[in-house]
């Protein structure tokens, strides 16, 4: 038997961290962050809704101040924005990114 230690226990390459081992952990490390950031982004809009909820502002748009639909709260409970408002933030932000 003429294997060497390496290939007796799996690892082919001299080096200790193989490249495409640091690629992979490196993929790994940015979902792992783009999953965190969305999780804690998510949990600050319901933290921010329980506040508005406790102060009585709940279901009002933060922009223009009228109600929030029932429809749109049933389908985003956290939602700070009526619909025609969260629509003008959507193309106010695709012009922003488009210059």
């Amino acid at each position: 038997m003429n294997s060497s230690f390496q290939e007796s226990v799996g690892n082919l390459s001299s080096y200790s961290d193989h490249v495409a081992d640091l690629g992979t952990d490196a993929e790994e490390r940015e979902k792992t962050y783009y999953f965190v950031s969305k999780e804690g982004r998510l949990l600050y809009h319901i933290d921010e809704a329980l506040r508005r909820m406790r102060n009585g502002t709940y279901g009002r748009c933060l922009e223009c101040g009228e109600e929030i639909s029932l429809d749109r709260l049933e389908a985003v409970p956290h939602a700070r924005l009526c619909i025609k408002c969260k629509q003008r933030e959507g193309e106010e932000t695709r012009w922003a990114v488009s210059f």
